[in-house]
């Protein structure tokens, strides 16, 4: 199912930045998503065969009105819930996000490290993932008190590890080849 959530995701990011609208159409269908998730019935409503699509549609159109959702989103809402797909609405948005920010040059990046990082520090890491990847990079970061020291970062499956651990274990591996 991963891959029909990225055809939808593809198909709404391709009318979002077409129409300079990625932002807000994130938020409404972030809303409306979360608003999915955390509703039992709604859930139930939407996958339920006995439904109609036109009271399915009405459903979401009520919803989407009052989270405040733009035509686009809308509409997507109800090519989604005409197919049948609408169990896969969070797995469209997480899809979606990720088309998005990658259309746009961003990576997002989780910095790990063993002590609050300052200011400066947390500029002059992104800055080099920065070069790294080539893209703007939105960081979040974190405390792990696992580490010794140093840095581990994930920016999408690579993981760069600058810990102190894994550089003892270089060393370690140096010295015993010597």
């Amino acid at each position: 199912m991963k891959s029909a959530s990225l055809q939808y995701a593809n198909a709404l990011a391709d009318i979002a930045l077409a129409r300079g609208a990625a932002v807000p159409v994130t938020q409404q269908l972030g809303d409306f998503t979360a608003a999915y998730a955390s509703s039992t019935e709604l859930r139930n409503i939407l996958a339920s065969p006995a439904v109609s699509k036109a009271e399915k549609r009405g459903v979401a159109e009520r919803i989407s009105a009052r989270l405040g959702a733009g035509k686009i989103v809308r509409n997507f809402l109800f090519v989604v819930i005409d197919h049948q797909r609408t169990q896969l609405l969070p797995e469209i948005f997480e899809s979606f996000e990720n088309v998005v920010r990658e259309r746009q040059g961003v990576a997002e990046a989780e910095i790990f490290s063993p002590t609050a990082l300052s200011e400066a520090r947390k500029k002059e890491l992104t800055q080099v993932l920065e070069r790294l990847t080539g893209k703007r990079v939105e960081a979040k970061f974190s405390l792990d008190a696992h580490l010794l020291g140093g840095a581990m970062v994930r920016v999408g499956d690579t993981i760069y590890d600058g810990s102190l651990r894994k550089r003892l274990n270089a060393l370690r591996e140096q010295l015993a080849a010597e």
